[in-house]
C-alpha cells in the first residue's frame, strides 16, 4: 500500500484509498492544523465567507461586551505579558521603520489615502464568465461632508 508523508508531523502513514488528496494522517493535531490551514486559505480566497466571518465575530462580541476587560482583570499575568511582548514587537518595528515618526507604530484608521477617481454617471455592468443579466449601475460622487 502507498505511504504519504503527513504536512504536520512528517510521520509516514498509509494512504486511504477513500481519500485521494490526502495530506494528513488522523492524529487530532494534525486534523486541527489541516483545518487550520483549510481556515486560512478559505479566508485569503473567499471574500463572502471572510465577511460572514466577521460579521459573526462582531455580533459574538456585541453579545459579550466587556469579555476582554474581565479577561484581562482574570488573568492578570497574561494581560502583562502581553504587554511586554506588545513592547518588544513595537521596538522590533521601530529599527525596520528606522526614521519615520514613532507614532505610526500602531495601525490608525484614517491612515490611508483616498484615491481621487472622478467617475460619475450611469454604466452597465456585463458578466463576462457568468451566465447572467447585465446590471445598470450608477456611481455618484459623494459630497465631502461624509469624507
Amino acid at each position: 500500500m502507498e505511504e504519504i508523508q503527513c504536512c504536520h508531523c512528517g510521520q509516514f502513514v498509509p494512504k486511504s484509498p477513500r481519500h485521494k488528496e490526502q495530506y494528513y494522517c488522523g492524529k487530532p493535531e494534525c486534523q486541527r492544523a489541516r483545518k487550520a490551514a483549510w481556515k486560512r486559505k478559505k479566508m485569503r480566497e473567499d471574500p463572502e465567507y471572510r465577511l460572514n466571518h466577521q460579521a459573526s465575530n462582531k455580533a459574538w462580541f456585541e453579545a459579550h461586551s466587556g469579555y476582554w476587560k474581565r479577561y484581562r482583570k482574570k488573568n492578570r499575568k497574561k494581560a502583562e505579558r502581553n504587554r511586554m511582548l506588545q513592547m518588544i514587537r513595537n521596538k522590533r518595528r521601530l529599527k525596520k521603520i528606522q526614521g519615520e515618526d514613532a507614532c505610526s507604530l500602531i495601525a490608525k484608521v484614517d491612515a490611508s489615502t483616498a484615491r481621487k477617481i472622478k467617475v460619475t454617471g450611469q454604466f452597465w455592468m456585463i458578466p463576462v464568465i457568468a451566465k447572467v443579466d447585465a446590471l445598470k449601475v450608477y456611481i455618484s460622487e459623494i459630497p465631502d461632508i461624509y469624507q
